[in-house]
């Protein structure tokens, strides 16, 4: 049975923004480990079977950075998961699992086998020039789990380019953004949320967009079933030996019935998904369902109250 969902991130009944929305996160808080762990992993290795050039993409300059995030993982695992992770000299063992892992003798790229443990996605982002610190761009991802994006698409751009077909990043986010990745310290983490409804729970979505018949099925009466809240628990920080930035992406997906919480979460969401722009609920492959969802939702905040 699902249960609410652990991020409700709308804005607090305010109107909806194109927000960084950056907290510090302490160091043990960095990785989420759940109830979903040992599905989310199963599907992680179908995919890393099946479609492995859909979510995994790196270019060359990538790996020294690469290998850096791993060990960076495996001493956070060591540190604060010791009771769900074995390590012995150079190999690993997942209690949960019970995978083992030869670590120094891997074949596997860096960023793979740190998919392989965890739940979450990574990936890294570089400076076209260390001295200065501009203009970052996408050097490798293991992304299992994207939201209506290809990786192959993204992988070496900048920044900008990667965010740009999101509607008022260009002109609201881009410097702001900007600015963080140059100057966001080593030793800090940061983390964001970033939530979306889509009409289906699947993990991997790239490219999916929404057709008219399956949106025609959601009703009023149904949207609550029909609909499943994403969460996307971002976390952001310096690799402090190479000067790249790790991006980590933890998914969640939530059933929208079972993810609100009272009246208030309820009436943050209709306040959201009413005074959403156009041009983005129709980025987010929102805009045939969205007069539905808001009454849905409107409907939900009463009966809670």
């Amino acid at each position: 049975m699902t249960t609410a969902a652990p991020y409700l991130s709308f804005g607090d009944g305010k109107p909806f923004a194109l927000r960084m929305g950056l907290q510090p996160l302490p160091p043990e808080q960095w990785i989420e480990i759940d109830a979903a762990y040992t599905a989310q992993l199963a599907t992680k290795r179908d995919l890393l079977a099946t479609r492995h050039a859909d979510v995994l993409q790196a270019l060359p300059q990538s790996r020294p950075a690469s290998e850096e995030a791993l060990t960076l993982l495996l001493d956070h695992l060591h540190t604060y998961h010791s009771d769900r992770f074995a390590f012995d000299g150079g190999k690993l063992r997942n209690g949960a699992t019970g995978e083992e892992w030869d670590i120094a003798h891997s074949s596997l790229h860096p960023l793979e086998q740190a998919g392989r443990l965890i739940q979450e996605d990574f990936c890294i982002l570089q400076s076209d020039d260390k001295t200065s610190g501009e203009t970052y761009r996408l050097t490798a991802g293991a992304v299992c789990f994207p939201s209506n994006w290809r990786l192959a698409d993204k992988i070496g751009k900048k920044l900008t380019d990667v965010h740009g077909p999101a509607p008022g990043y260009t002109e609201k986010l881009a410097s702001p953004v900007d600015r963080f990745f140059k100057n966001l310290p080593a030793g800090t983490i940061m983390w964001r949320t970033n939530w979306l409804i889509h009409a289906t729970a699947e993990l991997f979505q790239a490219g999916h967009k929404l057709d008219a018949a399956t949106a025609a099925a959601i009703t009023p009466a149904n949207a609550g079933e029909k609909l499943w809240l994403r969460v996307e628990r971002q976390t952001l920080r310096r690799l402090p030996a190479s000067g790249a930035v790790l991006f980590t992406i933890r998914t969640h997906v939530t059933q929208l019935r079972e993810a609100l919480r009272d009246a208030k979460s309820a009436q943050d969401l209709a306040t959201a998904v009413r005074t959403m722009p156009d041009d983005v609920a129709r980025y987010r492959s929102m805009s045939l369902f969205r007069a539905t969802l808001s009454e849905w939702l409107e409907v939900r905040a009463i009966r809670d109250k």
